[in-house]
This record gives structure tokens, C-alpha cells and sequence, in this order.
């Protein structure tokens, strides 16, 4: 039985449910969130520290949660505000001289099964390669299939720059592909 966001909101509003609250919204959103998260970031395991930083940070601002936007909406924001925290760490903490993005797209690889087609690595290293806001908008519309009107609450940008920012993705990871991929 799928609970709805109503219920989660109801119970996480009363102080005597709270906990338990908490436990049915991790239930409800625990696997979108960690592969929003984990496209983003692409290590696993810091893609699960970051999906519980995410519920952390639910639980406790959750009093400013107004229900003037779906619950997922909110909880995305959160999750993708924690994952580029922690790429921002990333970078800061490279110790090399190596490029951060061409740091991610080896992440990409290491991350990647064996049993993984080809392609597959290259459309992500060809994601990992795109400035940021691209890389968000192109995840959120392609993997996760958001409406534009939702993702503009989650990245706080209008419509018609996410647009054109998922335009300009596409074309750049096609372009990446076509360069770069060998049969």
C-alpha cells in the first residue's frame, strides 16, 4: 500500500508522531531520492551519506515545510542542495592537480558493473562533463522525468532557462558521444 503525502505530512506535524513520520517518509522517498543523489554525486557510498543527510535535514526543517509545493519537490531540493554540497567538498579536497570533471568521469568508470554496456558509461561520462546547472536540469528531466514547472522549485530557476539548459545537454552530450565513443 502506497502511503500518500498527505498521511506522511499529518504525521510528521504531530509531535507524537513525528518518529514515526519520519520512518514512513524515508520508506516513500528513500529510493528516488538516493538515485537522484547518486547521479549526482556517482559514489555510492557517498551518495548513501548524503541521501541521510538529506533525511536529517528533512526532520529537522520540516516546520518550514509550507505545502505549497508537493513534498517530493521540497525533499528533491534538499537532496540536490546536499549532493552539490558535497561535490563542492569534492573539489575542494582533490589534493591532485587532476581536473575535477575528469575526476568524476573516472568515478564514473570505477562505479561502473562490469556487466554495464558501453554506451552507458559514456552517456554518463558525457552527463559528468556538462557545467552543473545542465548536468541538474538534463538528471532531473531524463532520469527522473520531472515537469519543468517542478524541477523550477527545485533549482530555483524559470522554466525557460531549464529549457534551454536541457537543449543545451542534449546537444552536448550527443556531441561528447559522437566524439568520443568508439565501436
Amino acid at each position: 500500500m502506497k502511503i500518500k503525502d498527505a498521511e506522511i505530512i499529518a504525521l510528521m506535524q504531530n509531535p507524537r508522531t513525528l518518529e514515526k513520520g519520519i520512518r514512513v517518509l524515508m520508506d516513500a522517498y528513500q529510493s528516488r531520492l538516493y538515485w537522484h543523489i547518486r547521479r549526482i554525486i556517482v559514489d555510492g557510498d557517498l551518495a548513501q551519506d548524503t541521501l541521510q543527510e538529506t533525511f536529517i535535514k528533512a526532520y529537522q526543517n520540516f516546520h518550514q515545510f509550507k505545502n505549497d509545493s508537493q513534498l517530493y519537490t521540497w525533499l528533491y531540493r534538499i537532496a540536490t542542495n546536499e549532493a552539490l554540497q558535497q561535490i563542492n567538498k569534492l573539489k575542494k579536497m582533490q589534493k591532485t592537480d587532476e581536473d575535477p570533471e575528469y575526476y568524476m568521469q573516472n568515478l564514473v568508470a570505477d562505479n561502473t558493473h562490469s556487466d554495464a554496456e558501453e554506451i552507458q558509461v559514456f552517456l554518463q561520462r558525457a552527463i559528468q562533463s556538462l557545467p552543473e546547472k545542465q548536468k541538474l536540469v538534463f538528471m532531473m528531466r531524463y532520469y527522473d522525468d520531472l515537469p519543468y514547472e517542478e524541477i523550477s522549485k527545485i533549482v530555483d530557476m524559470s522554466v525557460g532557462t531549464l529549457k534551454t539548459n536541457y537543449h543545451y545537454a542534449k546537444q552536448k552530450i550527443e556531441e561528447y558521444i559522437k566524439e568520443n565513443y568508439e565501436r
